[in-house]
């Protein structure tokens, strides 16, 4: 039952201007990110940004032994020194632990309940943010398995077992993809996920006493990591704006994403098509993901054959993009790649000088279609800070400390850690050059 003394004196003290938690942003605080034509807003300016994968931050935050709170403060610091303003982070995972390239311990671990220690996780890691002027990418499901994701919905409701992909599982790529996909036409399954996702975005910060659709430090809340049409593409067009229309209501304030790739290298296959997948009517801007190595363009043992290729590649699939969504009039952000180290070593302590290369060359192309208007922002994956692999090149395990990359990929492929100087000079040198646009220099 409410209150109603006390809601009407909440409202009189919001209505003062007074900082009280829970409350729309104060004057002194930024506010919710907004979108004019193909430009972000905060304040009245334009907001254009360096950013950083960080799916790993809800369970870092999480309280005692359960998470990992000191060194979660410690990358955040590291990060906001290096000038990133945004994070893109895992917002749901589903269970049960101990299921095959899976993170854990998962937020849903049973259909519709959701752990209580790792929504704390969440509440912290938000307030940390907010603390340091970084707005979140809220990543609310998973086309792949390393979270649970589609896959885990549907097994939930009534499909056959998980074709989990090799190099473990026993299906292929391409019967995985067509299992997901069908989530789109498995209603039990999005209704499913519709409640979960409520619950997550009605929720109030335990520490801040915000309701999460009042916090500004929630930029997006984003559908999908990765979303694929494969063989069920209409319906999957059809769950984009359906989803998104549903979440729109609940979180008025806050912008929403889809997640997707854009258009890959076969966009027919992988019914990936950058307009029709963020031409609806709540779809605020574009997301973009490019992979030069996983798309076998590029391979790091023969680097010197193989760049100039993958490279020219990445400089017209960026002004592909670009172009496309200025046809659709919304800003867009990369929000994903990255490159191996030297050699293709998984070891932490290897050499950077190619990945520092493409890095250098992914953020100077973002930052002039930024100057132009024509690009957001960009996300480099992924930062692992102090996270290191049990035994590089091999496979997450539960017990193991979290990195950059999810379990279902080899550890030590595409992390950024702590000690990574060189490419931290280029990640603070572009995140500057970046703010700068913001700041109108």
């Amino acid at each position: 039952m409410i209150n109603l003394k006390s809601s009407l004196k909440w409202l009189m003290t919001c209505a003062l201007g007074m900082n009280l938690v829970g409350c729309a942003p104060t004057k002194n605080e930024p506010g919710f990110v907004t979108v004019s034509g193909t430009q972000f807003l905060r304040d009245g300016k334009t907001y254009q940004y360096m950013g950083a994968n960080y799916w790993q931050g809800m369970n870092l935050g999480a309280p005692g032994t359960l998470g990992d709170r000191p060194r979660l403060l410690k990358e955040l610091d590291m990060m906001a020194g290096f000038g990133i303003r945004n994070l893109r982070i895992l917002a749901i995972s589903e269970g049960p632990d101990g299921s095959m390239l899976r993170i854990a311990p998962a937020l849903q671990q049973e259909p519709g309940k959701l752990r209580e220690e790792l929504l704390e996780g969440m509440d912290f890691l938000l307030d940390e943010m907010r603390k340091r002027d970084m707005t979140a990418v809220m990543v609310l499901n998973n086309f792949w398995p390393w979270s649970g994701g589609m896959a885990q919905y549907r097994l939930w409701n009534g499909a056959d077992s998980i074709p989990y992909p090799p190099p473990h599982g026993k299906g292929t790529w391409d019967s995985y993809q067509q299992y997901t996909a069908a989530f789109y036409s498995d209603t039990p399954a999005m209704r499913q996920y519709e409640k979960a996702v409520k619950s997550l975005i009605t929720r109030k910060n335990t520490i801040s006493g915000r309701p999460y659709t009042e916090d500004p430090t929630i930029m997006s809340w984003q559908l999908c990591n990765e979303p694929r049409g494969m063989n069920n593409t209409e319906a999957m067009h059809r769950w984009i704006d359906e989803t998104a229309s549903m979440i729109k209501k609940l979180a008025p304030k806050q912008l929403i994403s889809t997640g997707a790739e854009g258009y890959t290298t076969a966009p027919d296959i992988t019914g990936t098509d950058f307009i029709r997948m963020h031409d609806g009517p709540d779809i605020d801007y574009g997301t973009a993901h490019i992979w030069i190595q996983n798309w076998q363009m590029y391979d790091p043992q023969k680097h010197d054959s193989t760049y100039p290729t993958a490279h020219k590649f990445m400089i017209e699939y960026l002004a592909r993009h670009a172009a496309d969504a200025r046809k659709l009039n919304k800003p867009w952000v990369l929000e994903e790649f990255g490159i191996m180290k030297d050699n293709g070593s998984f070891d932490p302590a290897a050499s950077n000088t190619h990945r520092d290369q493409y890095y250098g060359s992914v953020f100077h192309e973002i930052w002039n279609l930024a100057k132009n208007g024509q690009a957001s922002g960009v996300n480099f994956w992924a930062f692992a800070g102090m996270g290191r692999p049990v035994t590089p090149g091999e496979m997450w395990k539960i017990g193991d400390p979290l990195t950059g990359d999810p379990p279902h990929e080899p550890q030590g492929w595409y992390s950024v850690y702590d000690t990574d100087t060189s490419t931290h000079r280029i990640i603070t040198d572009y995140a500057r050059k970046m703010n700068a646009l913001s700041a109108g220099k």
